[in-house]
């Protein structure tokens, strides 16, 4: 953002000697103890004072993203805790790092589908498109399919159900996903689950979340979680046991091993 004059400004922050304040909100006396963290978020993101159903959809978000066990991210972190237990902070970046197009924060993908699906004169036919396309190329589409969550993942249809209960929404990203589902399970022909992420990327956009944003709200859930992780780490330690078990895990195969066993 730049002013007339071509120079850089920001709207997000500022401070004077005795006050604070957030966007036009004065931190003490507006936001403090008046407010919670949820609704202080969505204001300072979405640049708007966030409705009931915003709160309701975000907080099922972000509860959903927040944790699913021993994932890469959290192995990730606990390892670098191991290693560096005085540096919390970059064990906690360093899981973050795995939250990309493959693991967590599937959701951007997928929602950029169901922008060009919203967006077509004939969306069902948009959608056999998109799975076709993908089915062609072998390559699972954003927001379906599970490796552990058969034969539906529970919590995509349960965000789903939330999000269809508001009569505050619209339902274009939904009916969105919904075409992309039929279209995913007829290309495959056979039934493929919608998954947490899929949902995710349908429930942020009802509420105005950009695509390109959407992956930051995987962040700061998932953050919250990779802290638990380093509570259990700090009282039950298991990233030497995880480091041991790979190294057995997974044998050298080099010349070195094979002359010491003939």
């Amino acid at each position: 953002m730049t002013n007339t004059a071509g120079t850089p400004v920001t709207s997000l922050c500022t401070h004077t000697l005795t006050s604070l304040h957030y966007r036009d909100a004065n931190l003490v006396d507006d936001l403090m103890g008046k407010k919670t963290f949820t609704e202080v978020m969505l204001m300072q993101i979405l640049n708007r004072k966030p409705r009931g159903v915003d709160l309701r959809i975000t907080d099922a978000v972000l509860i959903v993203l927040m944790e699913h066990g021993l994932t890469p991210s959290a192995i990730t972190t606990r390892l670098i805790y191991m290693s560096a237990p005085e540096n919390l902070q970059g064990a906690i970046a360093a899981g973050l790092m795995a939250v990309g197009s493959s693991f967590v924060g599937t959701m951007e993908n997928c929602s950029q589908l169901l922008d060009r699906i919203a967006a077509a004169g004939d969306p069902g036919a948009e959608a056999m498109t998109i799975a076709l396309d993908h089915q062609n190329r072998k390559k699972p589409v954003p927001g379906f399919g599970h490796h552990l969550h058969k034969p539906v993942d529970p919590r995509a249809y349960k965000l789903l159900d939330l999000a269809r209960a508001e009569p505050e929404l619209s339902g274009e990203k939904i009916r969105a996903l919904e075409h992309l589902s039929a279209a995913v399970d007829a290309a495959a022909g056979r039934a493929i689950t919608i998954n947490a992420t899929g949902a995710v990327a349908a429930l942020l956009g009802e509420i105005g979340v950009a695509t390109g944003v959407m992956r930051g709200f995987a962040v700061i859930s998932r953050a919250a979680g990779l802290v638990a992780h380093i509570v259990e780490e700090q009282q039950s330690p298991s990233g030497r046991f995880i480091w041991d078990t790979i190294e057995h895990a997974i044998p050298f195969d080099g010349a070195a091993n094979k002359a010491e066993t003939t």
